[in-house]
This record gives C-alpha cells, structure tokens and sequence, in this order.
C-alpha cells in the first residue's frame, strides 16, 4: 500500500540513558526506537529507485525495500528481507559506521539529515527477537564441510552464508565465548553480550557448531583441518595483537593495551565485585588514540570510577577517526580530549607503577600519505600529564601464530594475510581469509563484507570442484 511519507528534514531522535546516570553503569546508553518512532522514521525514506544507500553497504542489505515494509508495520517482512543479507542485524544496527556508508549516500541528506538507517535496523532486529520464538531451520545439507576460524563477525557471517547454502560448517574459535571483538572488545553498554548470543544461537539453529577454546596453530593446524574431511577453510581470525609506541616507560605496571583493558572489561567482567580478573581502579587515566576503541577504553574507564580520563590524541577534533556519535557519548559523559598532544615518555614511582604521563604539543603540517595533515612537535612544549594508569589505543595487526604455523600462506610486512581480489582466495589453494586478518583493524561491518564475499567464493569453489 502506499507509504504516507514524513518530509520532515531531521532523523528521529535516538533516546538514551542520562549522560550523569550512566557514566556509573554498563547498561546500553542508546535505548531504541519505539514502535511509534520506527513506523514515523520509516515514512522518512523516499524509496528511491537507485537505491544509494544500498550500494554503500557492505553486505549488500536492499535498505529501501525493509525500510518500506517498517512504513506499512510489516516487522517481521522488514526482518525477512534484512536477513536474506546480513546474519548480524541486531549488531550492525548499533555497531555499524553508517554515517560514512549507507546513511552517508542517503538522499535525505543532501538537504537535511538522512533516514536513521541504523537505528531501523536494530529496531526491526529487537523487534524480531523480542516477538518470534522462532529459530531458524536447518537447510538442507549437500554434503560437502567447511572449516571457519574465528567466530568474531566475519567468521560469523561467511558460516552463516555457508549454512544457507547446505554446507555443514564448523567454528573454531580461540577464547572460551564466541563472538570475537564483539564480546571482548565493544563494551556492554554499546552492544549487549546476549544480544550478540542471540544472534550465534541463530547461527546453532541452522546447523553451525562453534569450538570454542581451539586455538588454530596450536590445538589444530590448517592441515590438520583439511585432513578432517573439510574441503575449504575460511581465516577470520581478526587483529588482536596490539600496538605500542615503543617509548620509555610502557613496561612500567598501569600500561595496558586498550585490548587487554577491554578484554578483562568485557569478557571477564572486570568491574563486577570478587572478579577473578580484577583490572586496577584508577584515579586518573590517558587512552592514546582516537579511534572507535580508544572511545570505548576511555568511557569504561569512567566506569570503572575514574575521576579523570583524557583522550590524546596527536591530530586535532577534526581528525578524530571514531564515530561522531561516540566522540559525543563521551564528551557527554566527562572524557576530556587532550588533542594536538602525543607522549613521548610513561613516568613511573619507586615501585614500577605509573605516576604520570610526560608529552608534547603537536601542531598540523602538511598532507601525509593518508592525506590527513601531519602532527609535527611543537619546540619547547613540553608537559606532564598526572595519570596512574595508560591505555595504549594504537591500532592492531594480527597474532603470527596462524601464518607461522602455516606452510605457504604468503602474508605482507604488516603480519596480514595476502588475498587475490575481494574472494578471500590465498596463496594456499582452499584457503580463504578475510576482515582484520587481511586489512588489519577495520569496522565489523567490513568485515562481515569480506566473510560474505568469501562465503560466495568458497561454494564456487567447492561445487567446480564436485
């Protein structure tokens, strides 16, 4: 039926929890749309015929079509066709960059605000979840088995593909919870831990098992995989070997890497009482970086009951590589941004514990590679930051112990995996790879884009092979 449509040039605003509530707690600061507000958003979207914002999404959802079925309160139709594309949507809704992909190409926006594409997203997904007692059925197998490594999104994703299709896949995933960065490393208070199982059950449902503690390399190797009886195997094992700046004082105790930090956060659940991951309470804390993670280290660390948490940040706030939205959730909730600023020594006291932080000032010069202006120092600028505890939010690459333990896998300096074109394909015939194991660190929604290309390539694959 026709759709009334809202020209109204503002997206329907996002609630959320009081910035002072919850600063001092680790339940979801965004709440969700209602029903009222997803159909009125939903009557936002021009259907248009091109379709933009659907060539801008890496797994390829047809945006217009499932925001068409919210207009006319078909929710579980809008769930039908989100599905067909994505085997996360409850996560992408609230993980995915969509201000840089499909809301970016929104026609709405030239003029206004685009359709709040994500957030109808998570609203048709919760809606699903909460409404449907359903799981999804097992298909029909046609024999043949596939091997993923790691069960982080694209892992998840290239299974999930694969399942559809009648392959009896199987995950071997390291730590002892599946989920990968989604479990250990996005805190709870952006995406519930039992919204992330919800959508492995699915995964279970349709006849996908998941290892867990299965370190490939170590438990298993590739070969070893393939001896098993599987005709393929996918490498999703992402990039979560950290980085550091290699400056004096980063063994001093207090140092973390924003991955250890988030990880006893998250996924051991550091901030509870009597944990047996206990993470040390802090006064005064510095995340070096600007991206997504350092946001998320930064804003637990409030939680964790700091009094202070900087962000520094070499560039300016212009530059910052995380999403608009989480730069405001943390201003919102106190972070102070230290910017045009970089370290250059961790100090410590007579015990080995960090007492401060010495850095520069920074000051923008020319275009780099990146073509973002470069951070130069500022003569004669130098100060002390006075923080017991750093966080070291650099960037990652992947762990060696897959490639090393792999004879012939071809990988780059970087320590990423060489891939032939978008497929996954890799110097190893049968082997496919990608997300952060390929590109290192990236976004969950790319990466669930590369599991779901390479899901395609495999079955090409196989089936030529039959």
């Amino acid at each position: 039926m026709p759709v009334k449509r809202n020209m109204d040039p503002k997206k329907s605003p996002m609630p959320v929890q009081d910035p002072e509530v919850r600063r001092n707690n680790f339940d979801e600061v965004a709440l969700g749309y209602t029903y009222e507000t997803a159909v009125i958003e939903a009557q936002r979207c021009l259907n248009c015929k091109n379709k933009p914002c659907r060539s801008a999404c890496p797994v390829q959802i047809d945006i217009p079509a499932f925001i068409e079925r919210v207009a006319n309160e078909d929710m579980e139709g809008a769930y039908e066709i989100i599905s067909q594309s994505s085997s996360l949507p409850a996560v992408c809704g609230r993980v995915c960059p969509q201000e840089t992909q499909c809301e970016g190409k929104c026609v709405r926006g030239i003029k206004g605000e685009s359709v709040g594409i994500g957030r109808l997203e998570r609203f048709v997904a919760d809606y699903h979840r909460e409404h449907s007692t359903e799981r999804p059925a097992v298909p029909e197998q046609n024999g043949h088995k596939v091997a993923i490594i790691g069960a982080g999104p694209s892992g998840l994703t290239a299974a999930g593909d694969l399942a559809k299709l009648g392959y009896k896949v199987t995950i071997y995933e390291a730590l002892h919870l599946a989920g990968g960065v989604l479990v250990y490393g996005i805190p709870e208070f952006r995406l519930p831990k039992s919204i992330v199982q919800n959508e492995i059950e699915n995964l279970k449902a349709m006849g996908v098992d998941v290892e867990t503690n299965m370190v490939i390399g170590k438990v298993l190797t590739i070969d070893e995989l393939f001896e098993m009886g599987n005709e393929a195997v996918y490498i999703g094992s992402g990039a979560g070997l950290p980085r550091f700046m290699n400056i004096p004082g980063e063994s001093l105790k207090g140092v973390y890497s924003a991955n250890e930090y988030l990880t006893r956060i998250n996924l051991m659940k550091a901030y509870k009482e009597g944990s047996k991951t206990p993470i040390k309470h802090s006064k005064n804390v510095a995340v070096v970086g600007g991206g997504n993670v350092a946001m998320d280290a930064a804003r637990s660390a409030k939680r964790m009951g700091a009094e202070n948490v900087y962000i520094v940040y070499r560039r300016g706030m212009e530059e910052l590589p995380a999403r608009k939205e989480e730069v405001e959730h943390a201003e919102e909730e106190g972070i102070i941004f230290k910017t045009l600023t970089n370290p250059i020594e961790v100090l410590g006291d007579e015990n080995g514990e960090v007492k401060g932080m010495k850095c520069i000032e920074m000051e923008l010069g020319e275009p780099d590679a990146s073509g973002r202006r470069r951070p130069i120092p500022k003569e004669n600028s130098e100060f002390v930051l006075d923080v017991d505890t750093m966080i070291m939010s650099i960037g990652t690459s992947p762990n060696p112990l897959i490639r090393s333990t792999t004879p012939g896998l071809e990988t780059n300096k970087h320590g990423c995996i060489v891939t032939d074109g978008d497929n996954g394909l890799t110097s190893r015939e049968g082997v496919y790879a990608g997300g952060d194991a390929v590109t290192g660190a990236a976004t969950v929604i790319l990466a669930m884009g590369a599991g779901k290309a390479a899901a395609k390539a495999i079955d090409e694959y196989i089936q030529n092979k039959a």
